[in-house]
C-alpha cells in the first residue's frame, strides 16, 4: 500500500513540475507567440480580402459616352 502511495505522489509531483514548466515557457514566449498569431492572421485577412475585391466591384467599362452638357 506504501508503495502505491509513493507512485501517486511521485506522479503528483512529476504532473506539477510540468504544469509549471509549461506555464514558464508560455510566459517566456507569450510575445513570440502573439507576434507570430498577428502575422498569420493578417497575411489571412489580407488574402481574404484580396480574393474578394473582384467579387464585390462591379465591372468597370472599357469606354464612355459623350460628355453630358449642362446649359445655364
Amino acid at each position: 500500500m506504501q508503495k502505491l502511495i509513493n507512485v501517486i505522489a511521485l506522479l503528483s509531483g512529476i504532473v506539477s513540475l510540468s504544469v509549471l514548466c509549461s506555464a514558464f515557457y508560455l510566459y517566456k514566449n507569450s510575445n513570440q507567440l502573439i507576434e507570430d498569431a498577428r502575422s498569420k492572421i493578417t497575411e489571412e485577412i489580407t488574402n481574404t480580402v484580396m480574393e474578394s475585391i473582384p467579387k464585390v466591384l462591379p465591372k468597370l467599362p472599357e469606354t464612355t459616352g459623350n460628355p453630358v452638357y449642362i446649359s445655364k
